[in-house]
């Protein structure tokens, strides 16, 4: 009832243009910054979330407002906007997270377990609050939270890992927040296992790809060398460097690699003070990998992890209530279908130097498209009436007088 009392308030002060100056007046004389309010979609939380932020910073003015128009009958009380300001509150974190969580110019893997424990703590300080309101909210809320979250996530918790600022202290730091303490242990034991395990997979790779190249490059020298004598043309003869060769390539490749998990724990976390130009922050984790020149094999396995988008629904979709039109089999592409078409559009952006614009720019352009394109319409029909105008002047001067 409290949003749409605020729905139907933004939607009569935009109603008409005599309307809105009324209300910008008072705006005005109270000396806000904000200008105007805006309209939410009802089936898309975040709209809600920000016509209801934005609504809290009026909240001084509709009951002047209700003051000079009569026909204002449903101006939100005092005891609403403290609600409001308690939900939104609770929302911004969920805004916040899906904003993080739904990027495409960024690796958002390493990202997801701090946004959920960050969600995770939030509804925990508020379960027990003393407003009834917010209360038997949050209750809901975390009901669904632990149920979804009850399970150790392994993948987004090696992402996590893969992370130079957080490395193995990530999990320290957030299982604790996230699971009942009895469980906090046992779950850090798997993830850690599972990475390892893991670690040894892409080892064998690289060995095995390691060996392969040896064995080619020494069938590769071993060729029939050259001889004046005609009867020892035919025949092979293997060099005592080549044999050396041989042997070193297969003492080498059963020897044990030295663990790069292990070295990568042991030099701490990437801070502002190792590189003043690095953005700790704002660090693209997967671009970090790619320019690192101390690892071998952690680089292959960081890259294949963190370039798995979390998510691939926009922000505004991610908790909407509206339907989909069509159905998830007609709607779906194959894995290797979604792939192509990502690293055609990639590399075509790369290629030609288009980077993605904001989705402001884009209606700023957008717009100003449509405003040339009328004007040049206005334009063409000038042309033709005048044209018009021109060839109907002809044929009077032409025609005999009677």
């Amino acid at each position: 009832e409290i949003i749409d009392t605020i729905r139907d308030s933004v939607e009569f002060i935009n109603k008409t243009d005599e309307i809105y100056l009324q209300f910008a007046e008072i705006v005005h004389q109270l000396q806000l910054p904000e200008k105007m309010l805006i309209y939410d979609c009802k089936t898309r939380w975040n709209s809600t979330y920000e016509m209801l932020t934005c609504a809290l910073k009026f909240q001084d003015i509709f009951p002047r407002y209700r003051d000079r128009e009569p026909n204002y009958d449903f101006c939100p009380t005092t005891e609403d906007w403290k609600k409001v300001s308690k939900v939104c509150n609770i929302l911004k974190a969920f805004w916040t997270a899906t904003h993080v969580i739904s990027g495409s110019d960024y690796p958002t893997a390493n990202l997801y377990l701090n946004e959920v424990c960050r969600i995770k703590v939030l509804l925990d300080s508020k379960v027990d609050d003393e407003d009834d309101f917010v209360r038997s909210m949050v209750q809901k809320m975390k009901l669904k939270f632990d149920k979804y979250w009850g399970e150790c996530n392994l993948l987004i918790s090696i992402a996590a890992i893969l992370d130079p600022r957080c490395k193995m202290r990530v999990i320290n730091y957030c299982f604790p927040l996230l699971y009942p303490p009895h469980e906090v242990q046992s779950n850090i034991g798997k993830v850690r296992q599972a990475l390892y395990d893991l670690y040894d997979e892409y080892v064998e790779i690289h060995v095995s790809g390691q060996s392969g190249s040896s064995s080619q490059l020494l069938v590769g020298n071993d060729h029939p060398t050259k001889s004046s004598s005609s009867a020892s043309s035919s025949v092979s003869h293997v060099s005592g460097m080549s044999e050396f060769l041989t042997h070193i390539a297969t003492v080498e490749s059963v020897q044990p690699v030295k663990n790069e998990l292990d070295t990568y724990f042991e030099d701490g976390l990437l801070t502002a003070a190792d590189d003043s130009t690095v953005d700790i922050v704002n660090l693209d984790a997967l671009k970090w990998w790619k320019d690192t020149t101390k690892y071998k094999i952690l680089p292959k396995m960081a890259a294949d992890i963190l370039a798995i988008p979390i998510s691939t629904v926009a922000s505004e979709a991610t908790f909407s209530a509206g339907t989909r039109v069509i159905d998830s089999y007609r709607a779906s592409l194959a894995p290797e279908t979604v792939e192509m078409l990502m690293c055609a559009g990639d590399w075509c952006r790369k290629l030609h130097g288009v980077k993605k614009r904001d989705k402001v720019i884009i209606l700023q352009i957008t717009i100003s498209s449509i405003t040339i394109c009328f004007i040049v319409r206005l334009i063409l029909v000038f042309i033709i009436f005048f044209t018009l105008q021109k060839m109907k002047s002809a044929q009077e001067i032409s025609l005999p007088i009677p």
